[in-house]
């Protein structure tokens, strides 16, 4: 497995390595100890799946607020997503940055998510599915996010949605704190 850090810190693309001979691959998706060497979550408490029908769904920008924040080990196991990260941590330089990564059911890569980001995806074919390792159990009174089309991320969506919950299309918009000159 190759891991490599992104500009944003914490967040990790993982790349599989498969083993491939005339019977088809092998591949390992997750290492602990290779994890682990990286600075990384090992403990999932949760794997979730989700199916989304129409090419365009778009999913996010999602997260849980401390003390329930959750890491998440994010790959697609069925067609192509384009997949983004939001820093929300208030301290960081890299703080209302955006990432967006394709992962695909062939390129096999993982994103690797770390506390205190949102994220959200869109699906870039009909009839995906996305796989999910999380860190904490849901709960539903610390779940929460903000609306994937806030000017404050002007994030790069690939296409216009196509299908959304109602819930995600009301999230916030993210209103920045600018300091004032004494």
């Amino acid at each position: 497995m190759q891991f490599t850090e992104t500009e944003l810190q914490g967040v990790w693309l993982i790349e599989p390595t498969p083993m491939v001979d005339d019977r088809g691959s092998f591949t390992r998706l997750f290492c602990e100890k290779e994890m682990a060497d990286c600075g990384l979550a090992t403990r999932f408490v949760q794997h979730s799946r989700a199916h989304s029908i129409k090419k365009g769904t778009l999913r996010g920008l999602h997260y849980q607020e401390e003390p329930y924040a959750e890491v998440k080990l994010v790959s697609c196991v069925r067609g192509a997503i384009f997949d983004v990260v939001v820093d929300l941590r208030p301290n960081s330089p890299t703080r209302y940055k955006w990432l967006g990564f394709e992962l695909t059911s062939q390129n096999m890569k993982q994103l690797y998510i770390p506390a205190g980001f949102a994220h959200g995806l869109q699906t870039l074919t009909d009839g995906t599915e996305v796989s999910y390792l999380i860190s904490q159990f849901y709960t539903p009174n610390a779940s929460t996010g903000v609306h994937y089309n806030d000017p404050t991320f002007s994030i790069g969506w690939p296409l216009m949605p196509t299908a959304m919950s109602e819930r995600d299309k009301a999230w916030p918009l993210v209103r920045r704190r600018t300091a004032t000159a004494s």
